[in-house]
């Protein structure tokens, strides 16, 4: 009877640490004297660089997205449009402004012809397979109302800042060279994507909007939101309008070789109903949380550097907007690398991989070599004749 009796308690003892294991925060890992076995590749970046001559060869940059965005083809089978001149008009914009190039129904894969600062009367519609690449150039769009995509797909936005956006006003704006809708006036966000698919934002930077700087909403599908600079800001990225908004279980958003740097607080992103790949991205502070979400949405953090303010007790990177229930939640986290003692708590059972199609796929480094992978995000300093 002792025999059993001892048999029995070191049963038990074994299933409570099992169970006790599966909720605990990971110990912080060093990297000193780590070296990693592979050398890792923001492959679209090397996509991107294959092109020596890449200002008479800009629309190969739409072959180089990876992930749920894979698709987009933004401008890629139209023409050239130059934006000349910054100034705005929301319902009846001129030739070389950039709204005037957004609202054409056939496909344009947008340039600027200078540096310039665009602030926006009202928010800027853009209609589908354009291309907006601020490449050669420094592009802003800052102090106005920044960027809604509604309703469209095939868009892609690569190399512009956007910053300190303010919400819109009640008024006509044009979407279309045929349509100008009355607007009841944006939120603020510096990105709000709203039932459109097939998007990709990349080598963007984002600070200070009046409300989000990223939106993605009621169904928009097969995003990629890459290589882009995040800072200063307090709600950084939405997935999924409202709890109760059942359309958003189709979203699927693929976040990488994003730098979330200093002054960022939540939502990195926040995610209700769909699914979110989260690979390969640094983040450097979190004032509530880094990761979170509601209504039961699918997380895959992989290959993540989470490196917790030591100043902060913020240490936790995940974050469930509910009480109860979460437990049987599908969020992951494979291969992340946390320091200072950041942690990551999974929950739910069996496989929430993202099941790309070959196209979509790419290879998710260890967390340890994210540094060298988003040393480049934000807007790239393209210089003409000079590979970039």
């Amino acid at each position: 009877m002792g025999s059993l009796f001892f048999i029995l308690s070191v049963l038990c003892f074994q299933a409570s640490i099992s169970h006790a294991v599966y909720y605990r925060a990971p110990k912080p890992i060093s990297i000193y004297g780590y070296r990693p076995t592979a050398k890792a590749s923001n492959v679209i970046d090397a996509c991107r660089r294959r092109t020596t001559n890449w200002a008479a060869n800009r629309r190969a940059l739409a072959d180089c997205a990876v992930g749920f965005g894979k698709a987009a083809l933004g401008g890629k089978n139209g023409a050239i449009y130059v934006v000349t001149n910054p100034s705005d008009d929301p319902v009846n914009p001129k030739p070389g402004m950039l709204r005037y190039g957004v609202i054409q129904k056939k496909p344009l894969w947008i340039i600027f012809a200078k540096d310039m600062v665009i602030k926006l009367k009202n928010e800027l519609m853009i209609n589908s397979y354009k291309t907006i690449d601020g490449r050669g150039r420094k592009v802003e769009i800052a102090y106005g109302p920044c960027i809604t995509i509604q309703r469209v797909s095939h868009v892609i936005i690569h190399g512009i800042s956007l910053h300190d956006c303010k919400p819109g006003r009640s008024g006509r704006v044009r979407d279309s060279t045929d349509h100008a809708g009355q607007r009841r006036g944006s939120d603020g966000d510096a990105i709000d994507i709203f039932h459109s698919s097939h998007i990709w934002v990349d080598h963007c930077f984002f600070a200070r909007a009046a409300d989000g700087l990223i939106d993605i909403i009621h169904a928009s599908n097969f995003i990629t939101i890459s290589n882009n600079y995040f800072s200063q800001h307090d709600k950084v990225m939405l997935i999924g309008h409202k709890d109760n908004n059942i359309e958003d279980k189709i979203t699927k958003v693929t976040i990488v070789y994003n730098h979330f740097g200093p002054g960022l607080v939540q939502r990195m992103p926040r995610v209700r109903l769909g699914y979110a790949h989260v690979a390969n991205n640094r983040y450097d502070e979190w004032r509530m949380y880094a990761i979170g979400g509601s209504a039961n949405p699918t997380i895959f953090s992989e290959g993540n550097y989470f490196s917790a303010a030591n100043n902060r007790n913020t240490k936790e990177v995940t974050k469930r907007e509910v009480h109860n229930g979460w437990k049987n939640w599908k969020w992951r986290s494979s291969k992340d690398f946390f320091l200072h003692g950041a942690y990551f708590i999974p929950s739910g059972y069996g496989s929430c991989t993202p099941g790309y199609t070959r196209q979509q796929s790419f290879p998710v480094a260890n967390g340890n070599q994210v540094l060298a992978l988003t040393a480049n995000a934000g807007p790239l300093r393209c210089t003409y004749n000079r590979a970039c």
